[in-house]
């Protein structure tokens, strides 16, 4: 498979440059202000989880887990194998529902939400599954136009225009707009994935393991894109990783999975000192960035 040599990053969410995006009064049509609004409850924190227990049979994954996730902030969430980060992102994204505790979105109690205030927290969110998630049958434009046919009264032509114009966000040349996902290189699947995941302008963005399967100079140019993004959209985004550059290149904090809840929150250098036996292993183990 060739690989397509991607763009240079663009961040600016009003760049038109060779989308074909209008001007004016058209592009103010495109704005995607049709979504509609969840209820706002207490506080400005996006995602609020309290108490959070979640088991199968007799294996018990999470027991009262809490865990803020302000606005506007990079958050990588760590652990080991079989702590439960996969299960915590399906619980926030309402794909598993826990045994007890809740969740907020938004000021938003989830499991409380009605099918219409459902749709409109999901309007608010984006998702970039490990592997990408594309759909197969799909070209990389209708891919990302899914979420807008979905959530917005935008006609196909101008969901697929927004679409160019998500591409060039994330620095995907609009000649791939055509392809199919198996025509893609790893990491214009990626970019694809996050074009998706913006699609609708969502504020709230769960990435899960986003460089994995990506080479080093990849991974860092996929890591340089998530918080240019971040910065420049004023994005909060979730973020599961294995991946320590990750971490230490693009998050404000750090959330610490093990004895099946957040043992600790905080900044990279708070945790690096930290003595849990789990935390001091990963960075300063083999394979960690703290020697001595």
């Amino acid at each position: 498979m060739t690989e397509e040599p991607e763009a240079p990053l663009e961040t600016n969410p009003e760049s038109t440059e060779g989308s074909g995006q209008e001007t004016g009064k058209q592009r103010e049509k495109l704005s995607l202000n049709h979504v509609a609004k969840p209820k706002n409850g207490q506080g400005d924190d996006p995602v609020v989880i309290e108490k959070l227990n979640n088991r199968f049979g007799d294996h018990v994954i999470h027991e009262d887990l809490d865990l803020v996730v302000k606005r506007g902030e990079v958050l990588g969430v760590v652990g080991g194998s079989g702590s439960g980060k996969t299960v915590l992102l399906n619980s926030v994204l309402g794909l598993h529902r826990p045994q007890s505790g809740d969740i907020h979105l938004f000021g938003q109690k989830l499991m409380d939400a009605k099918p219409a205030e459902g749709k409109a927290l999901r309007a608010k969110t984006g998702v970039l599954f490990q592997g990408g998630a594309l759909f197969s049958t799909l070209s990389v434009a209708e891919n990302i136009m899914t979420p807008i046919l979905e959530f917005t009264r935008l006609n196909p032509r101008e969901a697929r225009q927004v679409a160019l114009l998500k591409m060039s966000m994330v620095g995907l040349p609009l000649r791939a707009a055509d392809l199919m996902p198996s025509e893609l290189s790893g990491g214009m699947i990626k970019r694809t994935a996050l074009a998706r995941a913006l699609a609708v302008d969502a504020e709230l963005i769960f990435l899960d393991e986003p460089t994995a399967g990506l080479d080093p100079i990849g991974a860092a140019a996929f890591d340089e894109l998530i918080r240019g993004l971040a910065d420049s959209l004023g994005l909060t985004v979730f973020m599961i990783t294995h991946d320590l550059d990750s971490l230490y290149a693009i998050c404000d904090e750090i959330a610490v999975l093990a004895d099946r809840h957040v043992v600790v929150k905080d900044r990279i250098e708070v945790l690096e000192k930290s003595d849990h036996p789990w935390i001091h292993e990963y960075f300063h183990g083999p394979r960690g960035r703290v020697k001595g």
